[in-house]
This record gives structure tokens, C-alpha cells and sequence, in this order.
């Protein structure tokens, strides 16, 4: 078999499911992520010659994903988890140099009761299908003391709509045309957004169980230490434009969108979105003498999955 080699190695752990109470007498916090990691590293006769003896079980990278979302003061923030949890794995294995941890962040949000408005302690109610994203390479190849990362987060499955400011026309037109020209129209899409931190060094943990993790102190706002505020500022900006903006096209409200995530969080090096639309298609009721087909007559539509168009770009900073 000399005609071939192994040029590429990478295994972990899918789908981890994590959930974790943070309790403060009654007040609690909840969050919960699915979680997968990924490692790279001196693994390759595992594969060539079956030698086991360089495999960290996928089955203990799920114990201690596990582990810790117990003890790690950092899970209620995606990226300092992830970073927490993949600066562990490389520091305690000494042939592991690479480690790729992405989460899901599920939506819960705590519940206001009726009767005053108040949040209650420790009920919540998943108030959205959207999910905050995270994916964290932590990098020991240079060395176990020279550890580096990369972090792009973002936000998947936003489903937007509005039914009116939204406009298109003056594109080509030719023999393949059969699209009409609209001043208004409903205009829905799915928001699947990511945008990617400026890459950071890491300190090396120096207890003798690699548990430690430190975040420095007097970082820069709208960077990854700030991540939690940048995920909000990102939503934020995205539904703010989305709403306010007299859309010419997709095309046009996507790029300011990302011209207002860069602009409020100076560690933010570049934005994507992929924005699928979702289209509702006015019904045809001439055949009983109704105008239901004009953008200013237009109220009952059918809501059509495919074919749809798929609008993305990315928007880097300067």
C-alpha cells in the first residue's frame, strides 16, 4: 500500500449535551450547550499501525467536558469555556498541540410573572429557537507556554420577518425573467451570522492537573474577554438594522448589518451572514375579482421553504 499516505488527522467527541445550574441561594443562572471537541496531534499511528496507546478516549474528553462544566468559574460564557476547556486538553496531554471545541448555546431566558413583572429566580422559559455559536481552536504546536487561539462565535437560526419596508426592483431583466418588481413586499429570512475575534495568546496553566485558566485583567471591550457583550451587541445590531433599515435588497441591509457589528466591537475582525429568504408569495385571486397581488393589496400570501434565494457576504474590518 506505498501508494498512499495519511496526510490529515482529527478525532473527538460529537454532541456532548451539557447543562448547568449556578446557584445563589434562590437566585439561580442556567445554561445549556451541546458541545463537541476535536483534537489534533502526534495520533497517526493510531491510524497506520493501530497502536492505541496515543488515543485520548472520546469518551473521556466527554468526562471531562463534564468535569469542567462543574468546577470551571467561566461556563456561564461560551468562549471562556471553550477556551478553558480546550487550553486543559492541550496542556495535560503532552502529544495533543491542537484542540477544537464548538458549542451551541441554547436559549433559556428567566420568566416574569404576571402579577408584578418580576423575574422569578429560578424558572425560565425557552423563548426562541436561535442559538449562540462558538468555535475555539487552542493551539500548542509552537509550545506548551507559547499557547495561541482563534475564536469565531456568532448566531444560527434567527428567524426574522417584517411585512412591509422592504423593496425590489432594477435587477436583469431578460428571457429568463418571470420575477416581478416590487416597491413592498414581506421579507423573512433565517439568521445565521459569525464573526471572528482578532487571534489572542493564552497563558499556560502552571498547576500540576492543567486545571487553571486565567482571564487578564484590563482587557479591551468588544473583544473576546467581552464576548458576552459582543454577542448581545451583534443581536442587537442585527435586529435593530433589520427592522429600521427601507430595504432596497437583501444584499443592501446584510452589509449594514456587519458595517455596525465592526463598528461597535473593536476586536471583531471580520462578520458573515447567510441569510436564506423566506418567501411568502402573495395569492392570486383574479380568478374571483380580488386584488390580493399588489404590493399595497397584498394580505394573504403562501409561505414557500424552496427554492430560496441565499444572500451571504463578509464584512472585514480595514
Amino acid at each position: 500500500m506505498s501508494e498512499s499516505v495519511l496526510t490529515n488527522t482529527r478525532y473527538g467527541k460529537d454532541l456532548v449535551r451539557v447543562f448547568r445550574v449556578v446557584r445563589d441561594g434562590e437566585f439561580h443562572q442556567v445554561v445549556e450547550y451541546n458541545v463537541t471537541v476535536l483534537l489534533e496531534g502526534d495520533i497517526e499511528t493510531s491510524y497506520s499501525v493501530a497502536d492505541n496507546s496515543v488515543i485520548v478516549a472520546t469518551d473521556s474528553m466527554k468526562n471531562i467536558t463534564y468535569y469542567l462544566a462543574k468546577i470551571s468559574p467561566h461556563i456561564l460564557s461560551p468562549e471562556r469555556f471553550a477556551l478553558h476547556l480546550g487550553t486543559h486538553i492541550v496542556s495535560r496531554y503532552a502529544h495533543i498541540h491542537r484542540a477544537f471545541v464548538t458549542l451551541e448555546k441554547l436559549r433559556w431566558s428567566r420568566i416574569a410573572l404576571g402579577a408584578n413583572d418580576h423575574p422569578h429566580p429560578h424558572s425560565f422559559i425557552r423563548d426562541g429557537n436561535d442559538r449562540q455559536t462558538v468555535e475555539v481552536e487552542v493551539d500548542a504546536s509552537a509550545g506548551k507556554d507559547k499557547l495561541s487561539a482563534k475564536v469565531t462565535s456568532g448566531i444560527t437560526d434567527l428567524l426574522v420577518l417584517k411585512s412591509g419596508g422592504s423593496a425590489f426592483h432594477g435587477f436583469i431583466r431578460d428571457e429568463y425573467t418571470t420575477l416581478r418588481e416590487v416597491d413592498d413586499r414581506v421579507l423573512s429570512t433565517s439568521v445565521d451570522l459569525t464573526y471572528t475575534f482578532a487571534p489572542l495568546s493564552l497563558i499556560s496553566p502552571t498547576d500540576d492537573k492543567k486545571l487553571d485558566f486565567i482571564v487578564p485583567e484590563g482587557f479591551a471591550l468588544g473583544g473576546v474577554w467581552d464576548a458576552v457583550n459582543v454577542a448581545t451587541r451583534a443581536r442587537t445590531a442585527t435586529l435593530d438594522i433589520f427592522a429600521l433599515d427601507s430595504s432596497a435588497s437583501v444584499q443592501a441591509t446584510l452589509f449594514k448589518m456587519g458595517q455596525r457589528v465592526i463598528a461597535e466591537n473593536a476586536g471583531v475582525e471580520s462578520v458573515t451572514y447567510n441569510l436564506p429568504n423566506k418567501h411568502y408569495i402573495p395569492v392570486d385571486m383574479k380568478y374571483i375579482g380580488v386584488d390580493n397581488t399588489t404590493p399595497a393589496n397584498a394580505e394573504v400570501f403562501v409561505p414557500v421553504s424552496a427554492p430560496s434565494g441565499l444572500i451571504s457576504a463578509t464584512i472585514s474590518r480595514k
